[in-house]
């Protein structure tokens, strides 16, 4: 029940399609052998609207500390936003986070996400109705971030609830990530080290699973006289096999009438690593974004059909003291998700009130 609930939708999407669907002893997938993989999902318009994993794209929004705390910046400080998520289906995830600067302890950026399932209908042996039950997820996490020179190194600190029917596991994690950022030119390149941590409290009945671990390595460049910044991100660099070949699939037939049943290959097994992103940045007030995800892309195609999956498409707009970002993300042929965030600098808002 549990694997069924979590992994129908969202499990499959943060594992690349593969899973929560499929056993866990199969070689190379991800879902399905770790707990809490809802932390890998993409929290915020931002994220989402370049490829969904990124570690060095670096501005004003306070949600980029999902992607990397050493993304956390002076134009962030005193910023809180306000994320809302529409998966498919009653899928929902809210997420809030503030950044502010310390004068000795560095630069702090504190975070919640919550994602709701929906309702649930329950049934005994005989198929008789109990009722309705909910299924819920949630994180709370603080980052602190110090920078020297070109260089930012941050660790971020979550504790991550998951509760299906009134049956809770609990877990801690860290992030560890850097950043060096060109002293003259737009380019940067961070390293991030994401959800490494320990199950405190497993399912009722389960045993202790590991954590969503996942090593992160990316680069953002502005040319000099272009309005566009590129990304390219490699993730899960910890583990180089990373395809799932679905053991149900058929394959094509041979001239002989013999299925040819589908292979792994180098290639594919580096190419699913990484997520390109790009940002169009027509003005300090207007940008559009775009994302590609080759791992999205391969894992959650129909057969005959990729209905979008692995591509986003996103924009920010800003208004008067208010940075509005939209994104909207396929996974597959049946639905895409919309992602909204809102941000605002409350520094200097309380500064206009105490005039």
């Amino acid at each position: 029940m549990i694997r069924l609930l979590r992994g129908r939708f969202l499990g499959v999407m943060v594992a690349g399609g593969m899973g929560m669907l499929a056993t866990r002893t199969a070689q190379g997938q991800i879902g399905g052998q770790q707990a809490f993989p809802f932390l890998n999902l993409p929290t915020s318009a931002k994220l989402a609207g370049v490829g969904g994993v990124n570690v060095s794209s670096r501005d004003a929004d306070p949600t980029m500390l999902y992607g990397n705390p050493a993304l956390l910046n002076a134009d962030m400080d005193g910023r809180l936003a306000l994320g809302y998520v529409d998966y498919l289906a009653d899928i929902k995830q809210s997420t809030a986070a503030y950044v502010f600067n310390t004068q000795h302890a560095g630069r702090f950026g504190v975070a919640l996400t919550y994602l709701n399932y929906g309702k649930f209908e329950q049934f005994d042996a005989a198929g008789n109705s109990l009722g309705d039950f909910s299924v819920n997820e949630y994180a709370a996490s603080v980052s602190d971030a110090y920078t020297a020179g070109n260089f930012t190194l941050a660790g971020t600190l979550k504790l991550a609830v998951s509760g299906i029917a009134g049956n809770h596991s609990v877990a801690t994690l860290a992030d560890v990530g850097a950043l060096f950022k060109h002293p003259e030119k737009d380019f940067t390149v961070g390293l991030v080290v994401r959800n490494a941590g320990y199950q405190l409290k497993p399912y009722t009945g389960s045993q202790r699973e590991p954590m969503p671990l996942d090593v992160q390595l990316g680069a953002s460049i502005k040319p000099e006289h272009m309005p566009l910044r590129f990304s390219l991100t490699a993730h899960h660099l910890q583990q180089l096999d990373i395809v799932y070949l679905d053991p149900n699939q058929r394959g094509q037939l041979d001239e002989n009438g013999n299925e040819i049943k589908p292979k792994k290959t180098l290639g594919d097994q580096i190419a699913r690593h990484f997520v390109v992103g790009a940002e169009l940045i027509l003005s300090k007030n207007l940008n559009v974004r775009v994302g590609y995800n080759h791992l999205q892309r391969r894992e959650l195609r129909l057969e005959n059909a990729s209905g979008g999956a692995g591509l986003s498409f996103g924009m920010m707009l800003q208004i008067s003291q208010f940075q509005l970002d939209y994104t909207r993300a396929y996974y597959h042929a049946s639905g895409a998700a919309n992602y909204f965030t809102i941000a605002r600098n409350l520094d200097s808002l309380f500064k206009k009130k105490e005039i």
